[in-house]
């Protein structure tokens, strides 16, 4: 068995996991595996870390599955579109599960928020953290309970919540960052958090919507005993790759500011 490393840029694909509509990033990994005949559809042991939903990204989406010796992360990134990259992979035991196995995941959200109070968004992250029910955080009915860590820094107009646990529930970093940011832009007490984690359901004007997906990062999945290996090549490609991508969207940026002072000159 083999475990690899991915990033990913999400904003194009349906998340991560397959499903009936639309491309995801697993297609795309299937699609790749299929065109080096490692494998026709999911190879045996195949698992993933965890289901990034549509428009979110990744650093360390990690797949294990049984692979040939030959196949390291440059070989993969031949056949992978651009805006998937391998980038470090690891020899793992035969009972290993991508998904079962990882002891923590860490998502990072950076919510743009020039105006907010830094001092209300470090206080309801503190709230939020511990051991709690999330049930007002997810579509989920059950298996809500999680020992969570919550912290965020101000990085110029952003402000970068950092989320680690177990595992997610659906949509609960997402809902969290909502909370975060009501709290922090003054629209909600701090004291909305334990509202947030009581018994009784939020409905109607108190329940939590979803922060947009595009700015939310799986940036780690830890494993006990599993040292990656980097291949440099691959790294190389991945930093290539999204380091273009970057440029592109400053870019963008600047011309979306530009015209969003339409009507300032006469």
């Amino acid at each position: 068995m083999r475990a690899f490393r991915l990033a990913y840029d999400g904003t194009g694909y349906r998340g991560f996991q397959r499903q009936p509509h639309g491309e995801t990033v697993e297609d795309a990994l299937l699609a790749a595996l299929g065109a080096l005949d490692v494998a026709d559809g999911p190879p045996p042991g195949y698992a993933a870390a965890g289901r990034t939903d549509a428009g979110v990204s990744a650093r360390a989406q990690t797949v294990a599955f049984e692979a040939p010796d030959w196949l390291q992360p440059r070989a993969l990134n031949a056949e992978l579109p651009a805006d998937v990259r391998a980038w470090a992979a690891a020899d793992v035991d035969d009972e290993f599960h991508a998904t079962h196995d990882a002891v923590s995941r860490r998502y990072r959200y950076f919510l743009f928020a020039p105006g907010a109070d830094d001092g209300r968004a470090t206080e309801a992250c503190r709230r939020l953290s511990g051991r709690g029910d999330f049930h007002n955080l997810t579509p989920d009915e059950t298996d809500t309970v999680r020992e969570l860590t919550a912290t965020v820094e101000r990085d110029g107009p952003f402000l970068v919540v950092d989320c680690r646990a177990g595992g997610f529930a659906r949509q609960l970093v997402r809902r969290l960052v909502s909370v975060v940011g009501a709290v922090a832009r003054g629209r909600r007490d701090p004291g909305f958090v334990g509202r947030v984690q009581a018994a009784e359901p939020l409905d109607g004007p108190d329940g939590v919507a979803p922060a947009a997906p595009e700015p939310l990062v799986l940036v780690g999945v830890r494993y006990p005993s599993v040292a990656f290996d980097v291949d440099p090549e691959a790294a190389e490609s991945a930093r290539e790759v999204f380091g273009e991508r970057r440029r592109r969207r400053h870019a963008g940026a600047r011309v979306a500011g530009a015209l969003s002072t339409a009507g300032e000159d006469r």
